[in-house]
């Protein structure tokens, strides 16, 4: 899906950096999407085929996370998800959003689980996608040591550099489950978007501009929002007894496992991932 229609795109600046997102839909319940950090992820690449279903009954913004997308490519210093809360909190107050659900795969779902601990207020709910808060897993050690999406990313980039036949392949063995039913076009809209000459800077750097790395173990237990797992049963990264820990580890936690899926069930299986999260969404008004 390459079309954003009928979403809107535009800016806002908040403390100091910039963030393109992607408008649409109507009414008092804002939903916030916030994509994963693989190469050339952008929150349409990420969300477009399923947000077009949330813009019927509800106000969605999809968006580009700093380093991503349109976004300002900035430095991080300091904690790396402190950095990225702080600004989305920002963001929110730019879009004059008091309170929001938070829909987000991978990357985005810690960004959006860490902004629920410091910022609470400024939560509804929360579903998280394949993400990776803490550095430990409940049966066994972490796939490559925790380092299986910063490996993917480095090897993508480097060797010969990107190719369309390197995203198609990491998306494949990463990120779907069925890798037949990747559509090229989303393959040629993340290959495209790697190719952005700040974004190849950033790879190029490896972690050094991206901040931090943080654990956020502690603040899990902080979390006052109701927040659903929803995971996919063959995600390559993490497998599903590691989102029962995290529903475990927070007090509104609860968990959904979907089959034949992988890291991005919300763009393999669009309308059963919709039913469920908007399930779960509509239940906390």
């Amino acid at each position: 899906m390459t079309s954003t229609e009928p979403f809107q795109s535009r800016y806002a600046e908040a403390d100091g950096v910039k963030y393109h997102y992607l408008e649409a839909g109507e009414g008092s319940r804002p939903a916030v999407f916030l994509h994963g950090g693989g190469p050339g992820c952008t929150g349409w690449s990420d969300f477009g085929p399923v947000a077009p279903l949330f813009a019927e009954d509800r106000k969605c913004y999809l968006v580009d996370i700093l380093q991503y997308g349109r976004s300002e490519k900035c430095v991080i210093t300091g904690p790396m998800w402190d950095f990225h809360a702080a600004k989305t909190v920002a963001l929110l107050d730019t879009l004059g959003i008091e309170r929001a659900d938070l829909v987000c795969n991978s990357w985005g779902g810690t960004i959006a689980l860490n902004l629920a601990a410091k910022y609470p207020s400024r939560v509804r709910s929360l579903v998280v996608t394949g993400s990776m808060p803490v550095f430990h897993g409940p049966l066994a050690p972490l796939p490559e040591g925790g380092r299986r999406g910063r490996n993917a990313r480095d090897a993508y980039y480097g060797g010969t550099g990107p190719s369309w036949e390197k995203m198609r392949e990491l998306m494949a063995r990463l990120e779907w489950y069925d890798a037949e039913a990747i559509p090229s076009s989303t393959v040629t809209m993340r290959y495209e978007q790697s190719l952005d000459p700040e974004e190849m800077a950033l790879a190029a750097a490896s972690d050094n501009p991206r901040g931090e790395w943080q654990d956020l173990s502690a603040e899990l237990g902080r979390i006052e929002a109701p927040v659903l797992f929803a995971w996919g049963m063959h995600d390559a990264f993490l497998t599903p007894d590691y989102p029962l820990m995290l529903a475990r580890m927070v007090p509104r936690g609860q968990l959904y496992v979907m089959d034949h899926a992988g890291h991005h069930l919300q763009e393999e299986r669009p309308h059963e991932y919709y039913s469920v999260v908007t399930g779960f969404l509509d239940a906390q008004y």
